[in-house]
């Protein structure tokens, strides 16, 4: 048997009907940039958000950009994180102008530490963005009571988290600003590029539209300086039949997490994710730690079994963010977790026989 990572084709065959429907309504009206198809999604992913309003753009990372510049960040600024996490995090914020201030993470749940930010915050810090890793959301509260006390912005960078709730409020509606990928392979993606920015405030909402489309008020009219940010025609016609399927592809996931801790519960030599109490936790990710983390890949790749690494050097060390001081053993838990993660073959379709596959495979393979 072989087992893949990630099954986009067996999806598309699921509801290939709804998006040829969806997709020929775009391609007879010709509103391929922006317009009614992408409104209507807005529409209907901040009413799923809990949110006033949702803001289409081209990619998560410009989700994260462009809710910073709204919020005014800028040069000599600096703006809260973590490293476990893709680049793009950093990249919006050195984007800005700002610089990334690193925090470590629980390693438990893989998120933000809230008790590390204390050590921090310096009178340059303008904002935190907690990052909703593997699809379960970071520790809100004291993150959000933290920046109170401070008078700091929270993006949420819930690009892994749709669905997923933080004591019953929906990712990226807790924060100033929510940031949302839907590259191809996310529980929520499109058949190409997109990303949205959730929000409760209807002004930073309309900064974020000024931006997304070169600064315009009106047409030919330009208030500030922006960007050609926009979401396609035919990504949010899209987004919105998946949409309708999102809250069962996310059930099935949760199914699929709870069979494979089950079924490797009791094995001594690997940790399998920790849900939190305080969370919904939607598995974008299924990441187990294991020791000798490459040779085990490498036989299971051998078994018909492919994973993935998310990911394998935190940002600190990475080439790009040299000019950081940051060497090795800044960021223990970060570290640590990266030299151990493996992420398991997860999508909506896994069926019960790959599960046990995948599962079985495992055990044979390790140490």
């Amino acid at each position: 048997m072989k087992v893949p990572f990630l099954d986009l084709k067996t999806q598309y065959e699921s509801i290939k009907e709804e998006i040829s429907d969806a997709t020929a309504r775009v391609m007879e009206s010709c509103a391929f940039a922006g317009g009614p198809f992408v409104d209507q999604f807005e529409k209907e992913f901040a009413q799923f958000c809990g949110c006033e309003a949702a803001v289409g753009v081209g990619s998560g990372t410009e989700a994260l950009w462009l809710s910073l510049l709204a919020l005014g960040i800028g040069e000599g600024d600096e703006v809260i994180t973590v490293p476990n996490t893709f680049i793009a995090t950093a990249e919006a914020i050195t984007f800005c102008g700002a610089r990334p201030v690193f925090v470590d993470i629980d390693e438990e749940t893989y998120t933000m530490g809230p008790d590390l930010l204390a050590a921090a915050v310096t009178p340059r810090t303008r904002a935190i963005i907690p990052v909703h890793l593997f699809g379960q959301t970071a520790d809100m509260d004291p993150i959000m009571a933290f920046a109170k006390d401070h008078g700091l912005s929270v993006i949420e960078d819930a690009c892994q988290a749709h669905g997923a709730e933080y004591k019953g409020r929906p990712a990226g509606s807790i924060g100033d600003a929510g940031c949302f990928s839907f590259y191809p392979g996310k529980n929520l993606g499109a058949y190409g590029e997109a990303g949205a920015i959730v929000t409760n405030s209807p002004a930073l909402a309309e900064i974020v539209r000024s931006l997304r489309d070169h600064g315009q008020s009106t047409k030919y009219y330009h208030n500030r300086i922006g960007w050609n940010a926009r979401m396609d025609g035919l990504q949010g016609a899209v987004l919105c039949v998946k949409l309708r399927h999102l809250p069962d592809w996310n059930a099935a996931r949760i199914r699929h997490a709870a069979a494979y801790s089950e079924l490797l519960g009791e094995v001594e030599s690997v940790i399998t994710p920790v849900r939190a109490a305080y969370a919904k936790h939607v598995f974008h990710i299924y990441a187990i730690r294991a020791q000798e983390r490459d040779s085990v890949m490498g036989r299971l790749a051998e078994n018909g079994v492919s994973c993935g690494v998310h990911y394998p050097l935190p940002i600190h060390r990475q080439k790009a963010y040299d000019f950081m001081p940051l060497e090795e053993g800044s960021f223990p838990a970060s570290e640590k977790c990266a030299r151990e993660l493996i992420s398991l073959p997860m999508f909506p379709e896994l069926t019960e026989e790959q599960i046990r596959f995948v599962s079985d495979s495992l055990k044979n393979c390790l140490p």
